[in-house]
């Protein structure tokens, strides 16, 4: 799959139902593959730090989470397809697991919330079977103390209950880095850092309106709702003027 680099993060260019596929064919493979969801704050932070750019490169398909990432691709026409949310994406999984009997291993949230998105999951997909739930508080390579008891009975855990997907759930680039460091040691076929997916699912938190998504407007309304969020939601503006200015951007 071609990939659009902007400010060093190679971006796969897919579409959503170009990246089902593909899932479809991680799941055949006897191997774990990694899927890492960038959205424009988080390039806007690679773009200021390399070693968060080799980070998210690592990844095996990167999808463009952000409305700002197809709006800066455009500008420097080379424009990626489409916006592919790592919610939607995770959905798509969890589709392809009803269809196909696949099992699920949550990883992430304050306690209770991985239980919670689970048991949504089987009310509305009732062929996955959920291998397991833990919550995102552990002492682990994400937050450095890589090779805890606590990190060591996780991935015993998930091991032993041999998922196909796994989610996790710790925030970027915490999962990111949960992801790179255990990726070796984890039995699964698919492990996707999607974020505050569990709280969606598990109903702790609600996404923007479907309007507002078709017009690329979430954060918008997340910052109407969220006024505090103001110095996060900076970053799209910043994004678009950085794109403007340099003219090696986007790749």
């Amino acid at each position: 799959m071609k990939k659009v680099t902007i400010f060093g993060v190679q971006i796969d260019n897919t579409t959503l139902e170009e990246a089902r596929h593909l899932m479809k064919e991680y799941l055949k493979a006897d191997e774990l593959r990694t899927i890492c969801t960038p959205n424009t704050e988080i390039v806007m932070a690679a773009k200021k730090d390399p070693k968060l750019v080799e980070l998210i490169n690592e990844f095996d398909f990167i999808i463009p989470d952000g409305i700002g990432l197809i709006y800066g691709s455009r500008i420097r026409k080379k424009p990626l397809k489409e916006r592919v949310t790592g919610f939607d994406l995770s959905m798509e999984l969890l589709k392809i697991a009803n269809e196909e009997g696949y099992s699920l291993f949550l990883l992430g949230g304050k306690e209770g919330v991985a239980k919670k998105a689970s048991q949504n999951i089987v009310k509305v997909y009732p062929n996955i079977r959920i291998a397991g739930v833990h919550n995102g508080y552990f002492k682990g390579s994400h937050n450095g103390y890589k090779g805890h008891e606590e990190e060591e009975k996780i991935i015993d855990m998930i091991n032993s209950s041999k998922p196909d997907i796994i989610f996790i759930g710790l925030g970027f680039p915490r999962q990111e880095i949960w992801i790179r460091e255990n990726k070796n040691r984890i039995h699964g076929k698919v492990i996707i850092g999607n974020g505050g997916t569990m709280d969606v699912i598990a109903g702790k938190s609600k996404r923007a309106p479907e309007i507002f998504q078709k017009l690329g407007l979430e954060w918008f309304y997340r910052l109407m709702k969220e006024p505090s969020r103001i110095k996060r939601q900076i970053a799209l503006p910043k994004f678009v003027i950085a794109i403007l200015l340099n003219k090696e951007a986007v790749k």
